[in-house]
């Protein structure tokens, strides 16, 4: 059955159906959504939680929440409403969409979509991209979701193998609206492992969103690959101007080969290509740490994750460092008031800002099981211990209003 015929029948499925699974009311309702993989070794399912604020409190996934089907889930809020995505790994993979009243997850529909690797809010839509990983078939699908009607409204294909012009297909790490545009920045493979012969350039896919036509396509050899696999490495600033950061995690044959350093360039508001008049050498600034994901929230300034480079040990790290990047500055700063480094366990990188240029939020999952929200101030570099979460480990933190 096609992609579309089959949402559409979803769709109104979604509408009629009961649920078998859990759906209690929250016990501390409120506009912040707290997604939380359960502690348990079997039948893993993650959780939604709601909560009233992020900076104080206990919440808890004992007779409480949504239960999602199956872990590997993935979530984006736009327009009013919070999409949750199943990975299928290789298999389809569900989204169901929800908006928030009085405090509580209200289900709009469920339904099942080919498995994609990357999305992203584009105008009143969700843009999703299923991309290959096969050199062979190196067809990849692009689907666009609108959030008003939650149907599938186009359809279409790109070849990755052709857009590099390397013999080596384009995977894109995230995308990202820049205007009437969407940017998608890739790394180049050869395989399913990520492995690249060309470790030390950073490419960008311009696409005119309208008919998704490829307009063309940017590279940088100061840096690597932008981004990383499921981590959005590009932002958009008020005025205009993008940033990426790279993390310096291109591999070959296994182990990491680029020679560039993790850092972040630009493209100037309003042209499609980079400036080569800017570059902003990360570890140089962090005594040798490497972005591997960060969070904007406003006036220049970034919260980001970094990792050592003895911590770097696949195309795909995740650093449990924190730190407070300006780009305007070139500063790394880091932040204070964290858990130990090898207390630990990992840190959330689907997090919640006001967008203040102040303050952000990252979950923080300890390796004794315990779960916190934190809160961080950019202007001290520190951060403040807030929301409990008991029962699973957060692995996003979203809000709707």
């Amino acid at each position: 059955m096609q992609l579309r015929s089959t949402l559409a029948l979803a769709v109104a499925a979604g509408m009629l159906a009961s649920c078998t699974k859990n759906e209690s009311g929250p016990s501390n309702p409120g506009n912040f959504i707290l997604t939380v993989s359960p502690a348990a070794t079997t039948g893993v399912a993650d959780y939604l939680l709601t909560a009233q604020t992020l900076d104080s409190d206990t919440i808890t996934t004992k007779g409480n929440g949504v239960e999602q089907d199956g872990t590997y889930r993935y979530y984006v809020t736009h327009n009013g409403k919070f999409f949750s995505m199943l990975y299928g790994q290789g298999n389809p993979g569900a989204v169901t969409a929800y908006n928030i009243q009085d405090g509580k997850l209200n289900k709009l529909t469920n339904f099942q979509t080919e498995t994609v690797q990357a999305f992203a809010p584009v105008n009143d839509d969700l843009l999703l991209f299923k991309i290959s990983r096969n050199l062979t078939a190196p067809t990849s699908s692009w689907y666009k979701v609108n959030t008003n009607s939650l149907t599938i409204t186009s359809e279409g294909t790109v070849n990755t193998l052709e857009m590099t012009k390397l013999g080596e297909l384009a995977h894109f790490t995230w995308l990202k609206q820049v205007g009437t545009k969407v940017f998608a920045p890739y790394q180049t493979i050869n395989d399913r492992s990520f492995n690249t012969k060309y470790p030390n350039q950073g490419s960008i896919a311009i696409f005119n969103y309208a008919d998704m036509k490829l307009e063309k396509v940017i590279t940088d050899t100061r840096i690597s690959f932008i981004g990383l696999y499921f981590q959005d490495g590009l932002s958009v600033q008020e005025n205009g101007d993008v940033y990426g950061f790279s993390p310096a995690a291109a591999i070959t044959d296994g182990k990491i080969t680029t020679t560039k350093p993790s850092a972040i360039v630009k493209i100037k508001s309003g042209t499609t290509d980079f400036d080569q008049s800017y570059f902003f050498d990360v570890e140089a600034a962090s005594g040798g740490l490497s972005i591997t994901s960060w969070q904007y929230i406003g006036n220049n300034t970034y919260i980001v994750h970094a990792a050592a480079k003895s911590e770097k040990t696949t195309t795909y790290p995740a650093g449990q460092r924190v730190g407070i990047v300006n780009v305007v500055d070139k500063t790394y700063k880091a932040v204070t008031g964290l858990p130990k480094l090898e207390d630990i366990s990992d840190l959330t990188t689907n997090n919640y800002t006001p967008k203040d240029g102040k303050t952000g939020y990252v979950g923080v999952n300890l390796k004794d099981g315990n779960s916190f929200v934190y809160k961080i101030d950019a202007s001290t570099q520190t951060a403040t211990r807030g929301l409990r979460v008991e029962g699973g480990s957060i692995t996003a933190i979203q809000h709707l209003k």
